[in-house]
């Protein structure tokens, strides 16, 4: 078995040290669904939800949530973020919210693309919970990462 990254010899919970990794491009994918029973959807696809345009508001809060990554998950280290798309699609019986994120550093972006999904679908939730008791968050996923050395 591989030696754990996040804990210290006595076993605690620690952030881990990448000073000495290389600088790189990186890149990740993620995406997720809210289940919407069918008078929702159509009051999104109307524009007629008390709170507003839900789509543009979850891609908003999408980023926002993507760029507070480190300070909501405990051991992640704050990254140098230079792209960060968020964008949500309203489909036949939920909205499918897909995010791309990219930054410059020693470490991976795949928690902000996910927390990116993650706020994004909690703000359809939001923005829905008035009409719609039933709704359901699922498929969260990391769809791919990448990484590339600066040189190439």
């Amino acid at each position: 078995m591989d030696e754990l990254t996040h804990v210290d010899p006595a076993g605690k919970a620690s952030m881990v040290d990448v000073g000495n990794k290389p600088i790189q491009y990186r890149s990740a994918r993620a995406e997720g669904a809210i289940y919407l029973r069918p008078e929702t959807v159509d009051l999104i696809k109307d524009n007629k939800m008390k709170k507003g345009d839900v789509l543009t508001v979850a891609e908003i809060a999408g980023i926002q949530g993507g760029k507070k990554t480190s300070e909501l998950i405990p051991l992640c280290h704050p990254l140098q973020i230079t792209k960060l798309d968020v964008k949500a699609e309203l489909k036949e019986d939920h909205v499918l919210v897909t995010s791309y994120a990219k930054c410059i550093g020693q470490t991976g972006i795949e928690m902000e693309a996910l927390t990116s999904v993650s706020t994004a679908l909690l703000t359809v939730y939001d923005m829905c919970k008035a009409v719609d008791k039933e709704m359901k968050i699922g498929r969260i996923k990391l769809v791919e990462k990448t990484k590339t050395n600066l040189s190439e």
